[in-house]
């Protein structure tokens, strides 16, 4: 990987922590921007830099560093009701990333779309197991965020496309 390649992935990897600490706190899982830079390091570092930029993210979480919502780290989070959400995030960078190879903004949005879902169905389901209701799990992580996180993919693909149209289809140009 290229000096200006490790340099886009740490940036998505500090846009995910600074992401994480602007939220609302609504019962186990709160609303972040953690998803608009998840989705945004997919379309635009594409797949196998946003799984890095991602799983980067996670690792720092997973040894204690204070990256997760309310400057919260540690293995308990990975374990606890919203470790499915936060596993989610380099699969979902990986997928947003390799599906929004042609660069249209519909593209860019049924990816990112299709990103949120990843999120939702790996953190529903840990929800799932850790409330011991997929019912609740759903009612509580998953449907109060749907209108936010389609907006925060519209967002992203907004971002992206703009960003990657001005550099005529290569973001990493003004690196």
């Amino acid at each position: 990987m290229k000096a200006r390649d490790l340099v886009l992935v740490a940036v998505f990897t500090a846009l995910t922590i600074v992401g994480a600490q602007i939220y609302i706190p609504i019962g186990n899982v709160p609303i972040t921007l953690q998803v608009l830079f998840v989705i945004l390091s997919g379309l635009i570092l594409k797949g196998k830099k946003g799984f890095i930029s991602q799983s980067a993210y996670v690792l720092m979480g997973l040894i204690g560093l204070p990256v997760f919502a309310g400057f919260k780290g540690g293995i308990v989070h990975i374990v606890g009701p919203t470790g499915g959400y936060i596993i989610s995030f380099p699969i979902a960078a990986w997928i947003v990333g390799m599906l929004s190879k042609n660069r249209s903004f519909l593209r860019y949005m049924i990816s990112s779309c299709i990103g949120v879902v990843i999120i939702y169905i790996l953190g529903f389901i840990w929800l799932g197991v850790y409330v011991k209701s997929l019912k609740s799990a759903f009612l509580m992580g998953v449907l109060p965020f749907i209108p936010w996180d389609i907006l925060k993919a519209l967002i992203a693909s907004y971002i992206a496309y703009k960003y990657e149209s001005y550099f005529k289809y290569d973001f990493q140009k003004i690196f």
